[in-house]
């Protein structure tokens, strides 16, 4: 079963969208029909199909994350113990532990099964650049 690992650089928190580098590898797979596994390998980051069309989209969801999981140094993530890598991160593992690290998308006519306006993306939880690796693997 063909496979491979993208490396993806992050310059901060946000949506880095990599729907044309998934879309490139099933083409050259040569796979008609199957199904795509996407998996992060880090566990501050987190996977999203998420639309693609309106940038105020993935604003909008940024800034809900933000309010609902704090950084670390706002008064009410006080009670946080995993501080060691900045305030930045376990609001990062929680934002994680809230979306996910692997999507699954079906692959027909040698084609990503996404919708119109349907974009892959990783979502970056941390303030300073990463690179990121995402495994994908495709199964008949």
């Amino acid at each position: 079963m063909p496979q491979t690992v993208l490396s993806l650089s992050t310059r901060r928190q946000g949506l880095y969208e990599f729907t044309a580098e998934v879309t490139a590898f099933v083409r050259a797979s040569g796979l008609s029909e199957g199904l795509l596994t996407a998996f992060v390998r880090h566990t501050s980051c987190s996977l999203l199909i998420q639309e693609n069309a309106d940038p105020d989209v993935q604003r909008d969801l940024k800034e809900f994350f933000r309010r609902l999981v704090p950084p670390g140094d706002d008064a009410s993530m006080r009670w946080m113990v995993h501080t060691t890598e900045g305030p930045d991160d376990m609001p990062a593992h929680i934002k994680a532990a809230l979306t996910a690290t692997s999507l699954g998308i079906p692959v027909m006519g040698g084609r990503l099964a996404l919708g119109t306006w349907q974009g892959i993306y990783l979502f970056e939880h941390r303030d300073r650049p990463h690179r990121r690796e995402v495994v994908l693997h495709l199964s008949a």
